[in-house]
């Protein structure tokens, strides 16, 4: 088996942290579909159940784009809980409904992108010139 390096280590740490806070926002939207229906979120406005139900397929396409390495899962994440956290603290302000405790560890979640994405960035950039170099060199 090969040893990793710190910095290697620490990159598949935070590689898994993104996947997991994906799927459980994957988890979390679903259940809410699958308990309640398409009136799961009924009491919210429209644009916000309408986004939600998106989540249930933006969530996992993440967590699969970051699985595989890919950077558009890294834009895609981003985008995702930018908006994700500006919906759910709007809703928590002027609607209510939603837990303190969950739109506070979401945007803690939020934190952790913003601090790995870079690191991730250039990590699977070096994974994608290897995979070409590899490409060229055998055709």
């Amino acid at each position: 088996m090969i040893a990793l390096t710190a910095s290697a280590r620490a990159l598949r740490v935070f590689q898994v942290m993104w996947v997991i806070g994906f799927l459980v926002g994957t988890t979390t939207h679903t259940a809410d579909l699958i308990i309640g229906g398409l009136d799961a979120y009924s009491a919210f406005p429209l644009g916000v159940r309408l986004f939600w139900v998106t989540l249930t397929i933006l969530d996992p396409a993440t967590a699969a784009l970051i699985i595989f390495r890919r950077r558009s899962g890294i834009v895609l994440g981003s985008t995702v809980i930018i908006a994700d956290i500006a919906v759910n603290w709007t809703v928590f302000a002027t609607v209510g409904g939603l837990s303190s405790f969950g739109v506070i560890c979401q945007s803690l979640f939020a934190v952790l992108i913003f601090v790995t994405a870079r690191p991730l960035w250039i990590w699977f950039g070096q994974s994608s010139t290897r995979e070409r170099g590899n490409v060229t060199r055998e055709a």
